[in-house]
């Protein structure tokens, strides 16, 4: 998706809702759809396009992801029973994030509506617009078209075709990072882990002040538990983007594998911090954390915290039992 200046930022009204699945037979994965719905009615600027509807694990493994319109409805097949992060970005920036349990026994059709509301940025306000023009990159009429072309491919799963025009654009342009971007994850939906890694890097190179490449780096290498690889292009990505919740969750669990616990908590917790809904399932990691320290009473108010946002967790009587166990007297 090409980065386009606006002065619009987003307050998020988000509304999920679950009717009755369909069931289906046993075996295989699920059909994860809904629809996606943007108010635009405050909104007297411009507008977006498109949206990308990512779906990752909660290890910040990427699934699927689609490009959708306001007012349509997004869908991905096979996608296994398990924990999940649904995540909304525009132009590259995550506007909305949502925790998915799938645990139902038969394969099904299982349905999450997604409505946000698009506000334009308040007079006089000081804070920044959620996109900015920083990342812009201007290229030919036809390198944009073929740019286009490429992600409507990957949208499409179609990535040889993806792949074929990625590379056109960056033969005419080998300093366009976004391509270069889009160029690895064509290769990681390839299961060609080293030569995405090798296009992500070329884009922290041609432009260190590119979150999405340093960030993209740094998750592949999670995904391959090379966690000491990962740490600097994790810290970078949160040098460009403090805020972002998920980069935060992700140093924190490489500290976490590399046992260096007193680091793992600041990034946790701020994660945490940032999004306490959607990073829900980190309580459950700085509560295996303490565990191991020996600070059980630590341990449980982590697992009280995360049974208030997941009241509906299938282990929740083996959670409350530790807590009963070990909760400070």
């Amino acid at each position: 998706m090409n980065i386009r200046s606006t002065q619009i930022i987003l307050t998020l009204v988000l509304l999920l809702f679950s009717p009755p699945s369909t069931p289906s037979q046993n075996g295989g994965g699920h059909i994860l759809f809904g629809d996606f719905k943007v108010d635009e009615s405050k909104a007297n600027g411009i507008k977006p396009l498109s949206f990308d509807v990512i779906l990752y694990t909660t290890g910040g493994d990427l699934i699927a992801r689609q490009t959708v319109g306001n007012n349509s409805r997004y869908r991905f097949t096979d996608v296994p029973s398990g924990d999940y992060e649904l995540v909304v970005e525009v132009e590259s920036s995550e506007i909305a994030r949502i925790h998915l349990m799938l645990n139902e026994t038969f394969k099904t059709d299982i349905r999450r509506d997604i409505e946000l509301e698009w506000r334009e940025n308040p007079i006089g306000s000081n804070k920044k617009a959620g996109i900015t023009s920083a990342q812009a990159y201007h290229r030919t009429s036809t390198s944009e078209k073929r740019f286009a072309k490429a992600e409507t491919a990957i949208d499409e799963k179609k990535y040889s075709e993806a792949l074929d025009l990625m590379l056109q654009v960056l033969n005419e342009d080998g300093n366009d990072y976004e391509a270069w971007t889009e160029l690895g994850t064509v290769y990681l939906m390839q299961q060609d882990a080293g030569k995405a890694e090798s296009a992500y890097e070329r884009s922290c190179e041609v432009n260190p002040s590119f979150f999405q490449s340093f960030f993209n780096l740094g998750k592949l290498r999670m995904s391959q538990r090379r966690f000491d690889a990962a740490i600097e292009p994790l810290e970078q990505s949160l040098k460009l983007r403090p805020n972002s919740a998920q980069a935060n969750n992700l140093l924190g669990e490489a500290y976490l594998q590399l046992q260096k616990g007193s680091k793992a908590v600041v990034y946790l917790n701020e994660a945490l911090r940032l999004d306490p809904e959607g990073m829900a399932p980190v309580h459950l990691r700085l509560a295996k954390l303490y565990n191991a320290a020996g600070m059980k009473s630590k341990a449980a108010e982590e697992y009280e915290e995360f049974l208030k946002k997941r009241p509906d967790y299938p282990g929740r009587k083996a959670l409350e039992q530790y807590i009963t166990d070990n909760r400070k007297q």
